[in-house]
């Protein structure tokens, strides 16, 4: 029940969901990739990561000096279907803007 919990919880942020879309469009992304596609600090941005992973929506492989961030697969159920109704939400997502190489 915790963790059901804490994915409802994640999806009521617009800005998860926005990082979720993007992920979901760009597949795995380094912090500073994402800082720089999303216009978001650094402290804020792994906030938000932090509450995705642990609500069971994204992995995290650490490369070298670098965290790089996907969607989890694979996913049950529940998370496989909210990422395809965000999939259609009307979404100004940003392009994706390189920030890091390893």
């Amino acid at each position: 029940m915790e963790v059901f919990l804490k994915s409802i919880s994640a999806l009521n942020d617009e800005t998860r969901i926005l990082i979720l879309r993007f992920l979901d469009e760009y597949g795995e992304c380094c912090v500073c990739d994402l800082q720089n596609s999303l216009g978001m600090i650094q402290s804020r941005l792994s906030r938000h990561l932090k509450i995705l992973k642990d609500a069971g929506f994204l992995k995290v492989q650490r490369k070298g000096t670098w965290a790089y961030y996907s969607i989890r697969s694979p996913l049950d159920r529940f998370r496989r279907e909210a990422l395809q109704e965000i999939k259609h939400l009307e979404i100004n997502l940003p392009s994706l803007k390189k920030g890091c190489e390893i």
